[in-house]
């Protein structure tokens, strides 16, 4: 994957984040994003990773540090015209009310007045759903429920799309189907991602990983570079070995973490 542009839309500067005022959740942390960049958001659980998300989409104030969004304050942004910019996805997506394929999807046309000109059955064919619109969404795959917000994403027109855990609990298959649909929007329409995830091998995929602990940045910059053996020791207290196969892609182990005893 190669980057757009080196041109950074979205600043994180020294930030930090506090729920409770006993300790600062997020420490000093500071990463940017590019125009056309796909980075995925690495760390255990409780890491930060949803935090930094909601931080990033203002949906939670800084307690610290400045974020910006095309070199002006995120909260200096109405709420309708930042939603133009970028959109939050969260990890919860179950949704049981039975709305069709399409109702959903035109959701994505909440902040603006005048519509634009991408219409929902434009979105709903990007996304591989056009055939699918006027299904309840109660009745869809798990990835192709991912698929019908990736479409509400595209109709609310952003450029920056913050993604948290969009493959959790999915089939192997839809997984990839999920990958390749937004690595595709980001290389088509220069859309740039930020996506937060478990799966290490997957991650390799990236052109650039952040690896989080304990709300601050362990690691941040190329795969190769970034997910080395004593990254996931220190990220995720577990012994994992990165090989690579016949044709020199890489990929991580962990399989003997099953059968070894836990001495601490």
């Amino acid at each position: 994957m190669s980057v757009a542009s080196t041109h950074a839309i979205l600043n994180l500067d020294d930030v930090g984040f506090t729920y409770s005022h006993d300790r600062e959740f997020i420490n000093h942390l500071s990463f940017s994003l590019e125009e056309g960049e796909f980075i995925g958001l690495l760390g255990a659980n409780g890491s930060g990773k949803s935090t930094i998300l909601k931080l990033a989409s203002g949906i939670l104030t800084p307690s610290a540090g400045l974020i910006t969004l095309w070199n002006k304050p995120l909260q200096s942004f109405k709420n309708k015209d930042r939603a133009k910019l970028l959109c939050y996805l969260p990890q919860l997506l179950d949704i049981q009310v039975p709305f069709r394929v399409r109702d959903l999807a035109g959701m994505g046309f909440y902040p603006y007045d005048i519509l634009p000109v991408t219409t929902i059955e434009d979105a709903l064919e990007t996304v591989g759903l056009r055939d699918k619109s006027d299904y309840l969404i109660t009745n869809l795959s798990g990835g192709e429920k991912r698929r019908t917000f990736i479409a509400m994403t595209l109709l609310q027109g952003a450029g920056i799309l913050l993604l948290d855990e969009p493959l959790a609990n999915l089939d192997i298959k839809y997984q990839i189907e999920i990958f390749r649909l937004l690595n595709h929007l980001r290389e088509e329409k220069g859309i740039s991602i930020i996506m937060a995830l478990h799966d290490i091998n997957i991650a390799l995929q990236f052109e650039k990983v952040i690896v989080l602990k304990e709300g601050r940045i362990l690691g941040l910059g190329s795969p190769e570079n970034v997910l080395t053996e004593a990254m996931f020791k220190e990220a995720f207290d577990l012994e994992m070995a990165v090989q690579r196969d016949i044709s020199g892609k890489a990929y991580v182990s962990y399989e003997n973490n099953f059968f070894k005893e836990n001495h601490r």
